[in-house]
């Protein structure tokens, strides 16, 4: 006689355990939260609306002047973009961390199975997302008329500034997480996120102005200053979209390129270095905060 014995599996609690990609995930989560923040919204609307207003005036006959219709729109959309694109992007990112530790989800995402640097590489990802179609849809209006009017140059100027608008806002979006890495409070993040947007968007400039008229008319050495133009990443962009071509002479940073050893490429690793250190510092200093 043969005893059969059946065993029977029984289910065990387990806690819901996070994806293969943790980093996408959280960046898709970023990604959808973002898209219904109502401040991203009214900035983007405000970008599109600002962006076309510009591309049809700058197109417009520029009767005897030499300065040509796709130029100024450029230097237009350029000078817009240093004061909004920095500002979306900090809005988008001050309370990333602060926000999930003030509402109680932030233990609760780090009881899975995942390191806190990718949380931080999660966050950063969905709003460079975010950074992204903003930016686009916001200038889309007038890429269309830019393309209309001027064809397949008008298309390359656009393309290459609108990229370099992006490598712009992901440097104040690595601002703005290390911000909230840094503190407790959402208060305290947008304290310190408008400050950097005061320093690096106006006072910065305005203390170098300062320094050059205290200068009396000295020459300051070439490698200084070049220093002291990728030690603002605001300038570093101003450089990278207006330094050549004829946009330099009506936006008056043709003498500043040809007087310096920066060029397209320097200046833009020098804008993804301002992006990658302070995303490393703020891994650093979320992997050491206090829960």
């Amino acid at each position: 006689m043969t005893t059969e014995t059946t065993s029977i599996a029984m289910p065990t609690a387990t806690r819901p355990a996070m994806p293969s990609s943790p980093v996408l995930t959280i960046a898709r989560r970023e990604l959808a939260e973002g898209m219904r923040n109502r401040w991203v919204v009214s900035t983007t609307v405000l970008l599109a609306a600002l962006a076309s207003a510009i591309a049809a005036l700058g197109s417009a006959p520029t009767g005897s002047t030499s300065t040509g219709a796709l130029d100024v729109v450029v230097v237009g959309l350029a000078s817009l973009t240093i004061f909004l694109v920095p500002l979306i992007a900090l809005l988008i990112s001050h309370n990333a961390i602060t926000r999930e530790a003030e509402g109680g989800t932030l233990l609760l995402l780090l009881s899975h199975p995942l390191s806190r640097w990718q949380v931080i590489a999660g966050k950063f990802l969905g709003q460079l997302g975010i950074m992204g179609f903003a930016t686009i849809i916001g200038f889309s209006f007038a890429a269309a008329f830019v393309v209309w009017q001027h064809g397949a140059e008008g298309w390359q100027a656009f393309a290459s500034m609108t990229g370099a608008s992006i490598l712009l806002g992901a440097v104040f979006l690595s601002l703005g997480l290390l911000a909230s890495a840094s503190v407790q409070e959402s208060s305290t993040a947008a304290g310190i996120s408008i400050g950097l947007w005061l320093l690096f968007v106006a006072i910065y400039d305005m203390a170098l102005l300062a320094i050059l008229v205290a200068q009396g008319g000295h020459a300051i050495p070439g490698w200084i200053m070049d220093l002291a133009l990728v030690m603002n990443p605001t300038d570093a962009y101003r450089l990278l979209t207006l330094g050549e071509g004829s946009s330099a002479m009506l936006s008056g940073m043709g003498g500043v390129f040809d007087n310096s050893a920066l060029t397209p490429g320097v200046l833009i690793g020098a804008l993804v270095l301002w992006c990658a250190a302070p995303l490393a510092l703020a891994m650093a200093v979320f992997s050491r905060r206090n829960l």
